[in-house]
């Protein structure tokens, strides 16, 4: 089920990136950088939602409807059990081993070189 879902989320990311793509700007007509009566409009003359308006609407829906879907899985499949706490504890142990001992006797003056005349 999960990969049914994300090849949906794949497939309409790519679609909506097309949609986008295929879209004009609000500016983009001939008229509207001539005076035209249809710049004027607040939305122009074609109205505020036309095809591709539309299709990126429901396109992005569907997208969000998948990564909640995605997100629930998710947090479905994700355990925390304690099987694995003795496995960091080891790996916590071995770590600290790893780390050599530093001396704390040692002055700053010790370790500055001295220039001879």
């Amino acid at each position: 089920m999960e990969k049914i879902i994300l090849i949906i989320h794949l497939l309409t990311a790519l679609a909506i990136i097309g949609m986008i793509l295929l879209q004009q700007g609000k500016g983009a007509e001939a008229g509207a950088s001539f005076g035209s009566g249809a710049s004027q409009t607040m939305l122009g003359s074609a109205g505020g939602w036309n095809f591709f308006s539309k299709a990126t609407g429901i396109l992005a829906t569907v997208f969000f409807i998948t990564s909640f879907g995605l997100a629930v899985i998710a947090k479905d499949s994700a355990k925390v059990g304690d099987a694995i706490l003795p496995e960091l504890e080891a790996v916590q142990q071995s770590l600290e081993s790893a780390v050599p001992e530093v001396e704390t006797t040692a002055t700053v003056a010790d370790d500055i070189p001295v220039l001879e005349e």
